[in-house]
């Protein structure tokens, strides 16, 4: 089931077209399959790479976020200072990620660049915890906020049950992932339609904040920063509710390999969507605080709606609408970009072979989308939102700050490798340290949370020394992980057969 990494290369890296003739296998075979082209093809354009990150960024965070960053910093004006610092910080990891995704031209994202800067075990380590902690929980935190938006015009009145929201969104869940196998086209297209929904929904709340502006509606600005002094211990929890709003950007280098000119599109895709997005959510934030006070904010289980109702009437029933499809966009885009990050590290040896799996005439990862499925689930009806974020931040950021560390040192590990785009050494050590100095501070301030998932995330040193390290396994344990029968099963069952393993030395 697990396998050793291939040899097989290609001088750049990417897959190379073909045609879905693989094989599948009998169930009396052996070997899984023979080696067929089915691949991942170069469908990412600019555009449909543009609306990957922006539909991934904005989701539930700016309509939820601005709850836990209010609350953590005290004042408005400390808030707005956050979320425009979370913007900048975000645009230069975006920048460094441009970087590497230009040079080191293979999907997979952290877990790549991880394995290509610091080895096998430190890369196995982040793929692990991005399977068992992070995606799911990840997932499940969109997938509440959408639950809770698409049912708000139905519960305008009275509360809405728990039980309905984790029914609904566990409908959302499975309708993404099933739409992630089907068709790769069709993902990007509604992509692309999602994005087009989540910048009229942002709009929507713009457009009355400046025309209050204009009447003069600046109370709730005198004396921005006068409340609750910001402690140790807020800030860094303001900070990833910022930053969980912003996170997204990322996305794009997970599928490196079927985006078409990478040397160009990378770059301009992360420039133009991060410029974007900065602008949008401090507007938005603004056009919250011309109509809703700090407290009525603080009170509020939905601000955008809260927000809505106050200027638009009736209208306002169409932003959860707007809401519940800006969430529904950065669910899928989020499954979408993940899923190829399983599907390297499956290619490389760390997670099981049948992931590294294409179905036959999808052309879609198809084992890599649906491992996601029960996790989430189970992430889904086991949490609180706000707990989810913290938890999910810590192992996150740890990895996202080693990325970018890993960019300094391949400065110098590498100094000759081709960089079409490069970034000032400045930005890197600025984003990294940042990084991993809130992830100090969040051990201190959520010892709990950040505790668990610091435990969990060291499970993967065992398990790496037992899946991939040991050699001396029994042998009904070697016969468990290898080409058994239950992997001949699943690739009969989900009609997979093994890609063109097309990939940079």
């Amino acid at each position: 089931m697990f396998r050793k990494a291939p040899v097989t290369t290609v001088p750049n890296g990417s897959y190379l077209p073909g045609q879905a003739n693989g094989r599948l296998p009998s169930v009396d075979s052996e070997q899984p399959a023979q080696e067929g082209k089915v691949v991942l093809k170069k469908k990412v354009t600019l555009l449909r790479g543009i609306s990957i990150i922006i539909g991934t960024i904005i989701g539930a965070g700016i309509f939820i976020s601005p709850k836990g960053i209010l609350k953590n910093t005290g004042s408005v004006g400390m808030s707005l200072t956050v979320w425009t610092a979370c913007g900048i910080l975000s645009l230069f990891g975006a920048l460094c990620y441009a970087e590497l995704g230009t040079c080191i031209k293979k999907s997979g994202g952290h877990y790549t660049y991880i394995l290509e800067a610091f080895g096998p075990l430190p890369a196995f380590v982040r793929v692990w915890v991005e399977l068992l902690i992070i995606r799911p929980a990840a997932t499940a935190v969109i997938s509440l906020a959408f639950g809770r938006y698409i049912l708000e015009p139905f519960f305008m009145q009275c509360e809405i049950p728990e039980l309905a929201i984790k029914l609904i969104t566990a409908v959302g869940i499975t309708l993404v992932m099933v739409l992630n196998s089907t068709s790769v086209s069709w993902s990007a297209r509604i992509q692309i339609f999602l994005t087009f929904c989540k910048l009229v929904a942002i709009l929507i709340i713009i457009v009355p904040g400046v025309i209050q502006l204009i009447k003069g509606e600046t109370q709730h600005f005198k004396n921005a920063f006068a409340g609750n002094d910001a402690s140790v211990m807020g800030l860094p929890l303001a900070f990833y509710s910022g930053m969980y709003a912003y996170s997204g950007w990322f996305y794009l280098n997970f599928v490196t390999e079927e985006v078409e000119n990478p040397e160009k599109n990378i770059p301009l895709a992360i420039c133009i969507s991060m410029i974007i997005v900065t602008v949008g959510y401090v507007l938005t934030n603004v056009a919250y605080f011309t109509t809703i006070s700090a407290g009525e904010l603080l009170l509020s289980k939905a601000v955008a709606v809260t927000f809505a109702e106050r200027l638009m009437g009736n209208f306002s029933l169409a932003v959860p609408v707007f809401v519940a499809l800006s969430c529904f966009g950065s669910m899928n885009g989020g499954i979408f970009a993940v899923s190829r990050m399983f599907f390297v590290a499956s290619r490389e040896g760390h997670l099981p072979e049948i992931l590294s799996m294409i179905h036959v005439r999808k052309h879609t990862p198809l084992p890599a989308v649906i491992v996601l499925h029960p996790l989430t689930m189970i992430m889904l009806f086991n949490g609180d939102l706000y707990s989810l974020l913290n938890f999910l931040s810590f192992a996150r950021w740890l990895f996202i700050g080693l990325v970018v560390a890993g960019l300094i040192y391949l400065r110098y590990k590498r100094p000759d490798m081709p960089r079409p785009f490069k970034v000032p050494l400045f930005i890197p050590a600025l984003f990294s340290f940042t990084c991993l100095f809130m992830v100090a501070l969040s051990l201190y301030s959520d010892p709990v949370n950040t505790g668990i998932g610091f435990a969990i995330t060291l499970t993967g040193v065992p398990a790496y020394y037992l899946f991939i390290v040991w050699d001396k396994k029994p042998k009904w344990f070697r016969k468990l992980l290898g080409k058994s029968r239950v992997t001949i099963g699943l690739q009969i069952l989900l009609e997979v057969v093994p890609s063109e393993e097309d990939q940079k030395s």
